[in-house]
């Protein structure tokens, strides 16, 4: 295994010579239709709702109209999809079959899915048919809504992992020739165009791990970004932004107590505290340090009127490692977020 920041070519695709659209990402589109047709239909064909005793199932998906595109805009991922659905349903109560439908016009991301309009009918009207409809407005409507939001969660998950590429030099007749960074800058969410800085504050300790002492190091570093703090929240959180900006494998579990595991397994731990759009507290680790040994991480947001201020305190850190963990969070977790999202790209 590769050391963290040491280019293994299985999670930093800006070193792999496979990669396409390499300081062309940011004008990329995908076609996500077919696939979107597809998970669709494994999602919602046969889907069975049950609760309470009572029992209907998607019998045929009746319609299924529209379209999906993924989208690279210079460095911000937009997914535009938009689609009619009409769900056939059945179900049986007290021994009499009844037969329905649920329309879905408006599956688009101008819409949360919670806003999602799913209207139920029924074929026949009588007491077993009113009861059954009853039961897909309250129970089947937020069921199927679930499926939906699986459909959308997936569709950003597995179009982000193409989608975004890190800049690498250019050739030319087989020779590499520097980049020529360019000198624009990228906002994002309607804050207003002013530069920010960063800084960079260690301090040093010693504590026993295991019996023995391991000279360790607290790193303090302040970066700000020109996004809400809830979106940059949302990044650092969605799974399926975790993995555009990682471009690697992701688990998360989103809970205090839950795991999670990136690039490829380099770094995992745990949730200790969530605080939503202003704190992550997580126990830390990267795979070559000591067995057993983690760090605590600190993250804060503070939303200011022109920018959000994220304020990263890790402790805990091996002494022989810091300075590359430190180049590492720079690298892979702050400008990564900023290329993939836009969030205030400041390219010298």
């Amino acid at each position: 295994m590769a050391k963290w920041g040491e280019g293994d070519p299985r999670w930093i695709v800006e070193e792999r010579p496979d990669a396409t659209n390499v300081n062309n990402w940011h004008w990329t589109e995908k076609n996500a239709t077919p696939w979107s047709k597809d998970k669709l239909k494994a999602l919602l064909d046969g889907f069975v709702i049950s609760e309470a005793g009572l029992e209907c199932t998607v019998t045929k998906i009746d319609k299924l109209d529209g379209e999906a595109t993924a989208n690279n805009r210079k460095g911000k991922l937009i997914f535009f999809y938009e689609w009619n659905i009409v769900l056939l349903w059945t179900g049986r109560c007290n021994d009499e079959e009844v037969t329905g439908k649920v329309s879905i016009p408006n599956l688009s991301e101008e819409n949360d899915v919670d806003e999602v309009e799913l209207t139920v009918s029924v074929d026949s009207s009588n007491p077993a048919s009113e009861k059954l409809k009853l039961f897909m407005y309250n129970i089947g409507r937020e069921k199927l809504r679930k499926q939906l939001d699986t459909y959308i969660r997936q569709l950003k998950a597995d179009f982000a992992k193409g989608l975004i590429l890190p800049k690498k030099d250019e050739l030319n007749g087989g020779e590499t020739v520097p980049v020529k960074k360019d000198k624009e800058t990228v906002y994002a969410s309607g804050f207003n165009k002013k530069k920010v800085d960063l800084e960079t504050v260690t301090s040093d300790t010693t504590k026993p791990i295991g019996g023995v002492k391991l000279d360790v190091k607290t790193l303090k570093t302040t970066e700000k970004f020109q996004c809400r703090a809830n979106e940059l929240f949302d990044a650092l959180t969605r799974e399926d932004m975790v993995t555009a900006f990682t471009r690697g494998y992701v688990k998360q579990e989103l809970f205090k107590g839950g795991d999670f595991v990136y690039f490829g397994g380099n770094i995992s731990g745990k949730f200790e505290d969530i605080v939503p759009n202003q704190k992550l507290v997580q126990t830390w680790r990267y795979k070559q340090w000591p067995s057993g040994h983690y760090s605590t991480v600190t993250i804060e947001l503070d939303e200011k009127e022109d920018h959000t201020e994220l304020k990263l305190t890790q402790t805990m850190i091996p002494a022989a490692e810091y300075e590359m963990t430190r180049q590492n969070w720079q690298r892979y977790y702050w400008d990564s977020i900023r290329s993939a999202f836009g969030f205030g790209s400041f390219l010298y």
